[in-house]
């Protein structure tokens, strides 16, 4: 009789991943020489409606782990009342090509995505940094200010959204979980205010602006994930010195990187440094009190695989 795959749901997922274990798992694979493929990207007509996307996303660390996330992305579902966005997660062994286990591969996007961000703050945000603003209130607005706050003394955390309906019914589920925030209606002071600032939005036009920005600051692009979106405008890139994920798919697909690219703002060689420079000890990350450091995420998955491994190692 064959053994049945285990399946970890969100619940185990979020139960079992702390995020300074996360962060520091994040930078051993970074630092380590595991495979990523491009991923892949297939469209499928559905009569009807627009189009379905499928992702594949592999990674794998040769002989001893093999990992590939599995994601549609269907436009119609909005009128299902189901999310766009549907995933998988398949974990390997390395050696046997036998399957190990099943993942919730929404909640393992969500919280590696998080755990990216915290480490790249760990190399680029101020050791002193105590204020971390969160701009928007979807998916990532919780776990990105509970893993800043693994890696840096945050006292205060700040939440802005377009909505303020939304901003405060995210503080309020914060708070059930022991995290104070502040629900706050104006950007620009609460850009003046941070230390450290995320955002995590589906924004086509820059959020923060680099007029509002102040020596010292780190800003954390995590949203706007396609070339046609951005959350920051030229100023913010111009102040800043830049970090990413990796430098192929900032350079294909962040907005943020791009527009600047092509409006002669930022070159290709002005980005710093990438998680894998930062990880292996290349570069140091920030050099100066009053510099201004700016980290654009796309997501990669060396992160998923990274996690499923934490993941499999306590369960």
């Amino acid at each position: 009789m064959t053994e049945q795959i285990p399946y970890l749901s969100p619940e185990i997922i979020n139960a079992k991943l702390d995020y300074k274990s996360l962060v520091a798992s994040l930078r051993d694979a970074f630092a380590g020489n595991w495979t990523v493929p491009v991923r892949h990207h297939h469209g499928i007509p559905i009569p009807g409606e627009e189009d379905q996307t499928l992702l594949l996303m592999p990674a794998w660390d040769a002989g001893k782990s093999v990992g590939i996330k599995i994601v549609t992305i269907t436009p119609g579902n909005g009128g299902r009342n189901l999310p766009a966005v549907q995933g998988i997660y398949l974990l390997l062994d390395g050696l046997t090509g036998a399957p190990k286990a099943l993942m919730d591969g929404k909640c393992l996007t969500v919280r590696r995505t998080a755990a990216a961000s915290a480490l790249a703050a760990s190399y680029a945000a101020r050791p002193d940094a105590s204020t971390h603003l969160m701009i928007g209130a979807g998916a990532l607005s919780q776990p990105l200010i509970e893993a800043h706050r693994a890696v840096r003394p945050i006292a205060k955390s700040l939440l802005w959204a377009r909505d303020f309906a939304k901003a405060e019914a995210a503080v309020r589920a914060l708070a059930g979980t022991g995290i104070e925030v502040e629900a706050v209606r104006d950007l620009e002071s609460a850009v003046k205010r941070a230390d450290i600032i995320s955002t995590g939005t589906l924004s086509r036009d820059p959020l923060v602006k680099g007029e509002w920005l102040r020596p010292g600051q780190h800003l954390d692009l995590v949203g706007a994930f396609l070339p046609d979106m951005r959350e920051s405008d030229y100023e913010a890139v111009r102040r800043s010195t830049v970090f990413v994920d990796t430098r192929e798919g900032a350079l294909k697909e962040a907005g943020d990187i791009v527009q600047a690219i092509k409006s002669g703002v930022l070159t290709p060689d002005r980005i710093a440094a990438d998680l894998f420079d930062l990880a292996r000890g290349k570069h140091k990350g920030r050099t100066k009190e009053d510099e201004i450091t700016l980290f654009k995420s796309v997501g990669t998955a060396i992160e998923d695989l990274a996690a499923a491994r934490l993941l499999m190692d306590r369960v």
